[in-house]
C-alpha cells in the first residue's frame, strides 16, 4: 500500500501577504488546515514548509468547500508565493483524509489486478487464480463521476465507470477488484 499521498494541490497566490490558495483532491480540507508543516513537491524536489496560518476560502468550512489559503513561514508576498503555483502537498497516510464506508485512497487502486467476474474467475478471486483482463492505472473524474483507467494485458487502455453496476468485490489487500461487466472493455 502506498505510504505517500498527493493531499492537495497549490494554486495561485491570494492577498499582498503571501497566501496561496490550496486545492484539496479528496474535496475535503479539514485534515489539511490541521497541518502545521507541509511537505510541497514541485517535479522531483521537495521542501518542508511550516504553516502560519490557513483559512476557508469563501468564509464558511460548513458548506464543505475544497478550497482553503495558506501562509507559509518564508513566503510573504504574492511573487514568492507564485513560485509555489502547481506544487503537490504530499503527506503521510496518517495525515490524509480519513475514509469513509466502501471509499478507497486512489493511490491504493492504482495497480490492482482487475479480474473477469466469470463463475470460473469470480470464485476464484480468493484463491488469486481468476483471468486477469488489466490493471487500474488511475481514477478520473468524468462528467458522470470518477472513471477507472485500465490498461488491458494487450496494453490498450480502457475507461470504465467506477460504480457498483461494473465492479464487485474490490480488495485492496490482495490487490483486485473484480469487473462483473466484461462488455464494457470492447
Amino acid at each position: 500500500m502506498t505510504e505517500t499521498f498527493t493531499l492537495a494541490v497549490v494554486g495561485s497566490s491570494f492577498g499582498l501577504k503571501g497566501f496561496v490558495k490550496i486545492r484539496s483532491l479528496s474535496g475535503e480540507t479539514t485534515h489539511i488546515e490541521a497541518l502545521e508543516r507541509v511537505k510541497l513537491r514541485q517535479g522531483e524536489a521537495e521542501k518542508v514548509f511550516l504553516v502560519e496560518e490557513t483559512m476557508p476560502l469563501g468564509g464558511n468550512t460548513s458548506e464543505g468547500s475544497e478550497y482553503l489559503l495558506m501562509k507559509f513561514q518564508g513566503i510573504d508576498n504574492p511573487e514568492t508565493a507564485n513560485t509555489l503555483k502547481g506544487a503537490r502537498l504530499v503527506a503521510d497516510r496518517s495525515q490524509a483524509a480519513p475514509l469513509k464506508k466502501g471509499e478507497f485512497y486512489v493511490e491504493d487502486l492504482k495497480g490492482l489486478a482487475v479480474i473477469a467476474s466469470d463463475s470460473e474467475s469470480a470464485g476464484a478471486f480468493d484463491s488469486g487464480d481468476g483471468d486477469v483482463l488489466g490493471h487500474i492505472t488511475d481514477i478520473l473524474e468524468g462528467g458522470n463521476g470518477e472513471l477507472a483507467e485500465l490498461r488491458l494485458l494487450s496494453g490498450e487502455i480502457r475507461l470504465v465507470p467506477f460504480r457498483d453496476e461494473f465492479f464487485g468485490e474490490i480488495s485492496v489487500e490482495k490487490g483486485r477488484a473484480i469487473l462483473r461487466e466484461q462488455w464494457i472493455l470492447e
